[in-house]
């Protein structure tokens, strides 16, 4: 009996440990102020903002950059959907990880091992770590991403992460986010593109100072990602009910 309960009590010991030890990884892996902080307003900077001016400023050059935050309002519908289709189809189905494509993505890499590898990360994702962390690759900076991305699903509506990420990554050099992409490429506000100007936009997200370096590429995504649009309808009304009525999570 006295042996029984021994073991119960270590058992009840290392549950509780384990959890102690998750909740402080947790909050060490995931700036959870931060995050909150992101239902009230754009934060001032980014990660890789940042790691961008200071590379800017080892070549000897100026650390300027355009950028000018905006409210989803006013940023176009075009642009809303050409991001999606391009980025994140399934982006209001998913909570931060879509893992059908993740295993899509595998299984396509494993079958084609000399393509360039295909990725499958979300926009919460892509946030996440354009806002925390730093632009190298290993798999500790993939699973900070991954607590980050699922902790920001839980914190935040889709529409405030969509909107920061719209306002928050780099579309060209020392240009950051939709409303400077706008006015630098098109000389209007995001919130006037057209249908085929938001296309062209959306066509330079996965590297935008490589695809304006290759006109001819550009073109030919922005083409597919026209089509896509065509196909995808208005994406609008999901934004509207979400905001009406936020899904369970």
């Amino acid at each position: 009996m006295t042996t029984a309960r021994g073991a119960s009590r270590r058992a009840r010991l290392l549950t509780l440990g384990a959890a102690a030890l998750a909740v402080l990884l947790f909050g060490v892996v995931v700036p959870l102020p931060r995050i909150l902080a992101l239902r009230f307003g754009p934060p001032s900077t980014t990660a890789f903002l940042e790691a961008r001016r200071a590379q800017l400023l080892s070549e000897g050059k100026s650390a300027r950059i355009d950028r000018r935050p905006v409210s989803l309002e006013k940023v176009s519908p075009h642009l809303v959907t050409a991001v999606l289709v391009s980025e994140d189809s399934r982006f209001f189905e998913h909570h931060g990880i879509d893992w059908g494509a993740v295993q899509a993505a595998r299984t396509r890499n494993r079958r084609f091992p000399k393509r360039r590898p295909l990725g499958a990360s979300t926009i919460t994702q892509q946030l996440a770590k354009n806002l925390f962390l730093s632009p190298s690759r290993s798999w500790l900076r993939k699973g900070r991403e991954a607590a980050l991305a699922t902790a920001m699903e839980l914190l935040l509506p889709k529409r405030t992460i969509l909107e920061h990420y719209l306002s928050g990554i780099e579309w060209g050099e020392r240009v950051w986010g939709c409303e400077a992409a706008a006015r630098t490429y098109f000389g209007r506000p995001a919130s006037s593109l057209t249908r085929e100007q938001a296309a062209w936009l959306a066509a330079m997200i996965p590297g935008p100072r490589i695809f304006l370096a290759r006109p001819a590429r550009h073109q030919r995504r922005a083409a597919r990602i026209l089509a896509r649009m065509r196909r995808a309808g208005n994406v609008r009304p999901l934004l509207l009910e979400e905001a009406d009525d936020p899904p369970a999570r």
